[in-house]
């Protein structure tokens, strides 16, 4: 049984601990809603890219003029998947749910007989991979530095996928992050980049207007599309961030909580173990004065 200098100690070093989580919660619910309102700012702007992109290569159809970021190889071989995640930890299941959903999907790539490459944005995602799959691992990309997420970043990650895409690296791109929905809800999400994925017909046309293009769509498109897929990783990374920081100031919280709950039984310990210990060392002095 630990003495009451232990059990002090203990009680001390958890209400240090206490405090900590609670000023992590509260820098966390600061952060998010910065990291919010730009996760929802984005949104618009890349749906509204991707319904243009949709629109233009309605008429561009697979013809020649069409770029290859667009078509595709025409193979379905090599598969590079993109994982974002968080930098850092402290932030519950965040990223193994990332990571495991990653997962599923390569090994569903490799019972298919396809080659997997990957890209990690993260270094949580680069540490959880590289267990099982790090021959695989292409690219690591560390934004550890990086305090506020600009589109520069995403820029720079989206020219090296098209970098070698150009190279014939690959022949398929998906992207991997959580979706922020809420502080307690972040839902894993792949999206194909490319080829770039396209709406049909019937779904472009609905309620979309009829645009004249100049200069020839081809020529649009070959701009547009990298541009996009900027975009998309721009989303990408601000969505994460929200995420992250609504999953470290939950997970803050269910740690003070617990913390809390630690104290209160230390406590209780403490104080049944101090009042065992007067009672009998009244019991001692009673029976040394009753001998005399």
């Amino acid at each position: 049984m630990a003495s009451l200098k232990d059990l002090r100690n203990r009680i001390a070093s958890v209400k240090a601990t206490q405090k900590i989580t609670k000023a992590m919660q509260m820098v966390a619910a600061a952060k998010l809603r910065r990291a919010q309102e730009a996760a929802e700012a984005a949104r618009p702007y890349s749906e509204r890219m991707a319904a243009v992109l949709a629109n233009i290569s309605q008429a561009v159809g697979g013809g020649g003029d069409a770029p290859a970021l667009m078509t595709g190889t025409g193979n379905d071989d090599v598969h590079l998947l993109v994982v974002c995640t968080a930098e850092r930890g402290l932030c519950g299941g965040f990223n193994s749910q990332i990571a495991r959903f990653a997962r599923d999907h390569i090994r569903k790539l490799l019972t298919e007989g396809k080659t997997v490459k990957i890209v990690c944005v993260g270094k949580k995602g680069f540490d959880i991979l590289r267990r099982d799959y790090a021959s695989m691992i292409i690219e690591r990309v560390d934004l550890r530095e990086v305090k506020t997420l600009g589109f520069v970043n995403a820029d720079a990650i989206a020219r090296k996928i098209v970098s070698l895409f150009n190279e014939g690296a690959f022949d398929v791109c998906t992207l991997f992050y959580s979706q922020f929905k809420s502080v307690i809800s972040q839902i894993p999400t792949s999206q194909q980049i490319i080829p770039a994925a396209t709406v049909s017909t019937g779904e472009a046309a609905n309620g979309s207007a009829v645009y004249e293009y100049e200069p020839e769509p081809g020529e649009i498109l070959s701009d547009l599309i990298p541009r996009n897929i900027s975009v998309q990783v721009f989303r990408a990374l601000l969505e994460n961030a929200a995420g992250e920081m609504g999953a470290k100031m939950s997970a803050m919280d269910n740690a003070t909580r617990n913390a809390g709950d630690m104290i209160n039984k230390l406590s209780i310990t403490y104080n049944r173990q101090r009042q065992a210990q007067i009672t009998k060392e009244l019991i001692e002095i009673i029976s040394g004065a009753e001998a005399l």
